[in-house]
């Protein structure tokens, strides 16, 4: 059924009674609007949700032209009412400054007396079409990488960041690198992203997040798009349903979204990475930062996690540390994805300019050969470092 043939049930709320009868007699007609409720007073919230519970209407039809503020409120309740429901402000005049604040204030649609059968049809018709587009639209098949420490301070931010420069070096394609680490999130300072926007400005906006909102809050670094963590700890608990919506305008948007989480055990993290495509934890050699990767395993594990989606990156493996991957792997009983060696000159010198990792030496390598995988590209991976592997003590310690 096409929009102009459907007829949407509405819940009818008008004071004004002369309002209400010029569109009421109007209705057989145009067969728009099917009224299931006619209320003659403004009601409360509570008696609102009741109505919209036990009739389910399609649409809601309020009179703003008795009481302006009154019917303001009851278009941002239905604006933040889920499930979502559609409201159209009805008015005898067009009234130009009524018309904004009511569109402002949360309704889909606007109509006038006479209540014309075109007028009507066309917002009906485009109710129609908000509640049930006639072809899915296409989405942005975009891949979410997720980056999360075990330990902090073993390089996730660092690496992260790293692994956007590399995708968009070897792809060409949009990036994004979001820092959603709202307490303590570093990505802003390291990168130099001056924004007075951040990830919790798009989190507060939630459904109302849009292309162009979300543009007004990157920053670009070296062509790749960056979502900065705010100046001020933010530490209330994050609404996942507010987070998946984010990261799917996100997921839109770009080609590849890069995540820079907080530790692996932080809510916001595991909530997260049960959206992302795939996760990778960050350790280092050290042995509480082992001790805590092999906790944090158990615990995804337990959470019911897909191995499979969540990978082990060994950062700063020094050839005395007498590990490879493997020996690690054995001891997590999960697959060591990739070990980087310590290059704290290098990383020194680009953590301190805010810039991306440049030249050909081990680590470069390895964070594009990451970085290749992530994106699906075949990288000829680096000759394997002859570290020489002895008698490991450690690994009975943990």
């Amino acid at each position: 059924m096409s929009p102009k043939d459907t007829t949407l049930t509405a819940l009818l709320i008008s004071p004004n009674r002369e309002l209400a009868e010029r569109l009421t007699r109007t209705l057989p007609s145009a067969k728009t609007f099917q009224v299931i409720a006619d209320l003659r007073t403004y009601p409360t919230e509570q008696a609102l949700d009741l109505r919209l519970r036990q009739m389910a209407p399609q649409v809601v039809l309020v009179d703003v032209m008795t009481d302006i503020n009154e019917a303001c409120g009851i278009l941002q309740y239905l604006g933040s009412y889920r499930p979502s429901v559609h409201s159209v402000g009805l008015h005898m005049t067009q009234d130009g400054d009524s018309i904004v604040r009511v569109l402002r204030a949360g309704a889909t649609e606007f109509l006038f007396a006479p209540f014309d059968e075109t007028s009507q049809r066309e917002v009906c018709g485009r109710i129609v079409r908000l509640s049930q587009p006639e072809e899915p639209l296409e989405r942005n098949s975009a891949t979410v990488c997720a980056f999360a420490c075990t330990k902090p301070g073993s390089g996730a931010s660092t690496i992260s960041a790293q692994v956007a420069f590399a995708i968009r070096r070897l792809t060409g394609k949009r990036v994004l690198l979001a820092d959603f680490d709202l307490t303590g999130g570093t990505i802003g300072f390291y990168l130099k992203a001056q924004n007075p926007y951040s990830l919790l400005d798009a989190l507060e906006l939630q459904s109302q997040l849009d292309p162009i909102a979300l543009d007004s809050m990157i920053t670009t670094v070296e062509g790749v798009d960056v979502l900065a963590s705010p100046d001020e700890p933010y530490l209330a608990p994050i609404d996942p349903t507010r987070l998946e919506s984010v990261l799917d305008v996100m997921r839109t948007l770009y080609d590849f979204v890069i995540l820079d989480l907080p530790t692996v055990f932080d809510r916001s993290s595991l909530l997260s990475l049960a959206q992302a495509d795939s996760g990778f934890l960050v350790t280092t050699a050290e042995l509480p930062s082992l001790h805590l990767t092999r906790k944090a395993l158990q615990m995804l594990q337990q959470l019911g996690f897909d191995k499979e989606r969540l990978r082990v990156i060994v950062n700063r493996l020094n050839r005395k540390d007498g590990l490879d991957g493997n020996d690690l792997g054995k001891m997590f009983n999960a697959g060591v994805h990739t070990t980087l060696p310590n290059d704290y000159f290098s990383l020194h010198r680009v953590v301190t300019r805010g810039e991306p990792l440049s030249g050909d030496s081990e680590l470069v390598r390895a964070l594009e050969g990451l970085a290749g995988k992530i994106a699906g590209l075949s990288i000829p991976e680096k000759k394997k470092s002859s570290v020489l592997f002895g008698t490991k003590p450690v690994l009975s310690q943990i």
